[in-house]
């Protein structure tokens, strides 16, 4: 994330980052059920209020970023090297993502997320918000316009690989035979490189 410019934007960034420092730490140590909004707030030494400024709910605390995730999806497409396809890049991209999350830390985030039914449907519903950004980034690469429902589908279907993946025992196999078959059916729809 860059570094805001002014004073008062900084010092919303910090705020921002303390609520959602603390809101982990407490989520990680007791368990999200077990945390109240007021704790958190307190542990970043802030009114509730101020922590609803920020965050719309409990949920967002743990999501902070939400922008991050989507331009690094629409980068996989727009960056993808030349002659790899736009089914391709972003299954190597999924892939990329779910490696981040082998180190301790990321996996006992993970874990909180997936052993939280209210963390588990915010994030479906968080991932599934960067359809419209993806689909336009897969519209303006293939020269059609943002409304074409290839493009929605496409974008739609590569984001539920990556929770569908979750439900087999080997991800990074169930991502690549989920992409080798939107490979197929995007078959010939690229311009050629």
């Amino acid at each position: 994330m860059t570094e805001p410019s002014g004073r008062r934007e900084r010092k919303k960034a910090r705020t921002r980052q303390a609520l959602a420092d603390a809101a982990l730490r407490l989520f990680l140590e007791r368990g999200y059920d077990d945390v109240g909004v007021k704790e958190i707030a307190d542990e970043a030494d802030v009114s509730v209020t101020t922590l609803f400024k920020h965050f719309p709910s409990k949920e967002a605390l743990v999501f902070d970023e939400d922008e991050e995730v989507e331009s690094a999806l629409v980068a996989a497409v727009r960056e993808r090297s030349r002659g790899e396809s736009i089914p391709e890049a972003l299954r190597a991209h999924l892939v990329r993502s779910r490696r981040t999350h082998d180190d301790p830390e990321s996996a006992r985030f993970v874990r909180l997320v997936e052993e939280t039914p209210a963390l588990r449907e915010h994030w479906h519903r968080m991932w599934l918000r960067h359809e419209t950004a993806l689909a336009s980034a897969i519209a303006q690469e293939t020269g059609v316009p943002d409304d074409d429902v290839r493009c929605a589908a496409l974008a739609r279907f590569a984001l539920e690989a990556r929770e569908l993946a979750s439900r087999y025992p080997d991800p990074d196999r169930t991502l690549g035979e989920v992409f080798a078959l939107l490979e197929d059916g995007w078959a010939g729809r690229e311009p050629a490189g």
